[in-house]
C-alpha cells in the first residue's frame, strides 16, 4: 500500500481501497489514547454506514477494526474541489454543495470538517474524510458546520468567497428541514466569531 494523506490523527494509505490508520499519539497516556482512537473508528465506522443507508455520495465502508484502529474504505476518483471550483462554475457547484451538506443534517450527521480539500468532484460532488463527524440534532452544531464551510471557503476560495457562500445557502434552504432555524443561530454564531476577532 501507498501512503497517500497524513492527517493529525491518521495516515491514509491506497491500495485495493483507502485504509485509515489512527496511529498512537506519544504524548498521550496510553490508555486515554487507545480510547480516544478506539470511539473514534467506530463512531466514523458508524456514520459511513448511515451514509450508505441514506444514499449519500461519500466512501462506502468494506471494513472497521477498532483493535488496530483501522478502517478500509471505498477510493473515490475525481478531482478535489479546491482545484476546480473557481475553474468551474462555482455557483452550481456551490449550490449543490449546501444541498449536501443540508441531507448531512437533516439526517443528524455534522461534518466537522468541511472544506473543499474533503469534496471530490466525479460526475456528482461526494463528501469525503468523515474522522471528526459526529451525530447530533442541535440546531448549533450545524450552524456551527456550516460557519467552519464559511471560514474554508474565505481560507482557500477567497476571490468567490462571499458570492460563493450565498449560493451554498440557497442550495442549503431547498433541502434543509430547518433552515430558519439553523441561518438564525448561524448569524448568530458568525456574531461570536466578529466579536472575538475585535478582542484578539
Amino acid at each position: 500500500m501507498k501512503e497517500i494523506g497524513h492527517g493529525a490523527e491518521a495516515i491514509i494509505y491506497l491500495g485495493k481501497n483507502v485504509v485509515k490508520d489512527r496511529v498512537r499519539k506519544s504524548y498521550r497516556i496510553k490508555q486515554i489514547d487507545e480510547r480516544l482512537r478506539k470511539s473514534r473508528t467506530r463512531r466514523e465506522a458508524k456514520i459511513l454506514n448511515k451514509l450508505t443507508q441514506i444514499n449519500f455520495p461519500g466512501p462506502h465502508l468494506h471494513k472497521s477494526d477498532d483493535k488496530n484502529m483501522i478502517i478500509e474504505m471505498d477510493y473515490i476518483k475525481g478531482e478535489l474541489l479546491k482545484n476546480v471550483l473557481e475553474k468551474k462554475d462555482y455557483k452550481k457547484l456551490c449550490e449543490e454543495v449546501g444541498e449536501k451538506v443540508a441531507i448531512l443534517h437533516n439526517n443528524d450527521i455534522m461534518h466537522g470538517d468541511l472544506t473543499t480539500s474533503n469534496m471530490i468532484l466525479e460526475k456528482e460532488i461526494f463528501f469525503i474524510d468523515f474522522g471528526l463527524s459526529v451525530i447530533s440534532k442541535k440546531v448549533e452544531d450545524m450552524a456551527v458546520d456550516l460557519h467552519l464551510l464559511k471560514e474554508a471557503l474565505n481560507s482557500k476560495h477567497y476571490r468567490i468567497a462571499e458570492d460563493a457562500f450565498k449560493h451554498v445557502l440557497k442550495g442549503y434552504k431547498k433541502k434543509s428541514n430547518q433552515y430558519k432555524e439553523v441561518l438564525t443561530r448561524f448569524e448568530t454564531v458568525e456574531g461570536r466569531g466578529r466579536y472575538k476577532g475585535k478582542g484578539d
